[in-house]
């Protein structure tokens, strides 16, 4: 049963970023949709864009993908997946000194 639960709850971890990410790409859509069918109408006298619906999609989106983005480079680099590029540059050892008896 602890399985289980643990699992649902990974899931859910993975859910909430997508949905975030889902949410800000159709608040960029919309905003620009909107914008662009206000021009053919000629009863709009000053077509406006709505910035602060398109820059919290954006934040929502760059969040989300973010988020998403790191958690499958962290496990592909786990699992050793990824190419030389994306490997963790790794420390150099530092000399260490002899000992003295």
């Amino acid at each position: 049963m602890k399985l289980l639960i643990t699992r649902f709850i990974a899931i859910l971890i993975l859910v909430i970023p997508g949905l975030m990410a889902m949410k800000g790409f159709l608040l960029m859509k919309d905003s620009l949709f909107n914008y662009l069918s206000v021009h053919g109408d000629d009863t709009v006298i000053d077509p406006t864009f709505q910035w602060l619906h398109f820059g919290g999609g954006l934040l929502l989106f760059a969040a989300g993908m973010t988020f998403l983005g790191g958690w499958i480079l962290t496990r592909d680099r786990k699992r050793n997946y990824v190419g030389p590029r994306f490997k963790e540059k790794r420390k150099p050892k530092a000399p260490q000194a002899p000992t003295q008896p």
